[in-house]
């Protein structure tokens, strides 16, 4: 491959909306061929995972760092909290006959492309022994795609959980662009997973080294028998779960190490429109075998202590009830306190969840639009995540920046003020002309530092980026819950006009997703059922 950066840049460049036209869409959406937003492999063991009934679970402020938690046992039932809390059913929407499902990691337009895999060790209640498992969310339940022979397994310190994208489920809405919000989703699913290890006192580690390849021979994505007439699935990543610091290492699980593969996955739809853009841009940002680099050893700001957003509920009940925002009211204030802790949550700490759980540099900064925060005056600001950054930025952006440091008792971070006014118009004019942008407290633009980073890492950093951008989201998700407050992620932007007016040229930075944060307005022509009542027909 020539220059497989050149080629994921211009996919990139492609899928840009501008105000002038959409990136390359569908133009409606064909009902008959939604995808099925859940994955099943018939003829595979179904082992059913027990709910959680007593919220035993630690203060919601544990979730970020701020409180000491107690480890839990590593066994079969604490796994199936570990993974209710982190991509596990939050509640059944129902309207008119219609009902869908809200689950505890977002999704742009609730299409929900990511699967997951437990590769687990032999515990006690579980049947199938060692091996590999798909998680089936709707049934909370655990299917096994592989049985490990005896010796072969990890030890008990923990276990190893592997993200994949079926981006069919994307791209039925959006086109060409479905691509980015798979990698959004991701990043979204990875933070979900180290927010749900910390409410159980446990950890997660991404594995950068384990390339796509390795990921699919261990989940048997590569058994092209299991998948003849079903969406594929695209190898993204897996991470390590430590459940018991006392045990050594858990050693890695190795690929191609399964005795037997139990399951053939279901077909999502019964036709399909084909993308060959998003077939190259998976293609070109592979992570190939042996091209996987390293880390490193990543140097950590000493931040002060993480001090989010003051919040009475307990770690689960927060991330029960995350939402994503369908609209604001358009006057709910946040004090600047508030702002602070909300921004505070994205800041990367060595010991506070999500980004513990991140190996790589922060890349992101956020671009802020406050519209309505007690104590600070509307108008552009900057939250820089890393203080490296700060040189290029300035140079980036140019004079035109006042670049104000906002001193703060509250927070040491480098929060800047670019400009002041309202910006609410161009908030909104910029996402697409949609008023959340506007109607929120705040919203935001996250700039990352893109070709420097594509061409130091390879090509599948371009995931990698938008994995972080997605982490941030997740953060902001449940910092919003705590204060009170409701955030949505954004995904349709005009990416040049945010660059134009920053006075960005070229691609050092480039925007990869947005975010508002306010006061919801709530639907209540909808109503909302527990998630896992039994339906008519439901089987494990």
């Amino acid at each position: 491959m020539a220059d497989a950066v050149a080629d994921i840049i211009d996919y990139h460049d492609r899928t840009k909306h501008q105000p002038e036209r959409y990136a390359n869409g569908p133009g409606g959406l064909d009902w008959a061929t939604q995808p099925d937003p859940f994955r099943r492999f018939s003829g595979a063991p179904v082992f059913g995972l027990p709910l959680a009934s007593l919220d035993d679970t630690p203060p919601a402020a544990s979730l970020f760092g701020a409180a000491t938690v107690t480890s839990r046992p590593f066994t079969l039932g604490t796994v199936g909290l570990f993974l209710e809390l982190s991509l596990g059913l939050s509640a059944r929407k129902e309207i008119a006959g219609s009902s869908w499902y809200l689950r505890m990691n977002p999704s742009s337009g609730n299409l929900h492309p990511t699967e997951a895999y437990a590769v687990l060790p032999a515990l006690a209640g579980l049947p199938g022994g060692a091996g590999a498992y798909h998680y089936a969310p709707r049934q909370h339940a655990l299917e096994q795609r592989s049985r490990w022979p005896q010796g072969a397994e990890p030890d008990a310190a923990g276990f190893h959980v592997g993200l994949t994208s079926i981006t069919w489920r994307e791209a039925w809405k959006y086109g060409e662009r479905a691509f980015r919000y798979c990698q959004h989703d991701v990043g979204h699913a990875l933070a979900a997973l180290r927010f749900a290890a910390a409410a159980l006192g446990w950890r997660v580690q991404l594995l950068p080294e384990w390339d796509d390849a390795q990921i699919g021979r261990l989940l048997g994505l590569d058994r092209a028998e299991d998948f003849a007439d079903a969406e594929r699935e695209t190898p993204e990543l897996l991470v390590r779960v430590i459940a018991n610091e006392a045990v050594a290492a858990p050693r890695s699980p190795a690929a191609g190490m399964a005795s037997g593969w139990f399951g053939r996955a279901n077909r999502l739809s019964q036709a399909h429109v084909e993308w060959p853009v998003i077939e190259e841009a998976i293609a070109v940002s592979e992570r190939l075998t042996g091209s996987a680099k390293p880390s490193g050893c990543r140097d950590w700001v000493a931040w002060p202590p993480p001090s989010p957003p003051a919040c009475g509920h307990s770690a689960s009940q927060l991330i029960r009830q995350r939402r994503s925002a369908v609209d604001f009211d358009g006057v709910t204030h946040i004090s600047r306190e508030t702002f602070l802790a909300i921004l505070d949550t994205t800041l990367p700490r060595a010991s506070a969840p999500p980004f513990d759980a991140w190996p790589f540099p922060p890349r992101l900064h956020l671009v802020l639009f406050v519209h309505r925060v007690t104590g600070l005056e509307p108008g552009l600001y900057l939250w820089l995540r890393a203080p490296d950054d700060a040189r290029a930025l300035r140079m980036a952006l140019g004079a035109q920046r006042d670049w104000e440091a906002v001193a703060t008792s509250e927070s040491t971070a480098l929060l800047y003020r670019l400009g002041q006014g309202d910006l609410r118009d161009f908030a909104r004019t910029l996402s697409c002309h949609q008023d959340i942008a506007a109607d929120g407290a705040f919203s935001l633009g996250m700039l990352a530092r893109f070709e420097p980073v594509l061409r130091e890492r390879g090509a599948a950093a371009y995931r990698e980026l938008f994995w972080e951008a997605g982490m941030i989201g997740q953060a902001l998700y449940l910092a919003a819950e705590a204060a009170g407050v409701r955030g949505t992620g954004i995904g349709c932007y005009f990416d040049d006009v945010l660059h134009r007016a920053l006075g960005l040229a070229g691609h050092d930075w480039q925007s990869l997703y947005h975010f508002t944060i306010g006061g919801p307005i709530e639907d209540v022509r909808l109503r909302t059922a527990p998630p896992y009542a039994p339906l008519a027909g439901d089987t494990p």
